[in-house]
């Protein structure tokens, strides 16, 4: 990605998160999209383990439902930090991975 590229605008809509990008494209990622693709070493660490079928949800994974963010700043020029309603706050996700997390909000349905 160039290092030109960038954020334009940053816009929550339905249940995810609307990027418009200084090259004139527009993405769209899902909240659930987002926090499953965490960044951080836990997240990428947890990511690397089998699934455990019989894992059980603690009572603040319950208790926050579908992942939503609380808060999201920018970091630098090159990412953003985003603290989610489960409390979790380390994750770090740089332009790149946003831009190809991100599905085009302008579908072409020719």
């Amino acid at each position: 990605m160039s290092t030109e590229l960038r954020p334009v605008a940053l816009k929550r809509e339905g249940d995810g998160l609307s990027i418009q990008w200084s090259d004139g494209a527009t993405t769209t990622v899902s909240w659930r999209v987002l926090r499953k693709n965490c960044p951080c070493a836990t997240c990428m660490d947890e990511r690397a383990k089998p699934a455990d079928p019989f894992r059980v949800l603690t009572a603040a994974e319950v208790a926050a439902g579908a992942p939503a963010p609380v808060a999201m700043a920018p970091v630098g020029y090159y990412a953003y930090q985003v603290r989610w309603n489960d409390g979790h706050d380390t994750g770090i996700y740089p332009l790149e991975l946003l831009r190809s997390l991100g599905e085009p909000a302008n579908k072409d349905h020719t």
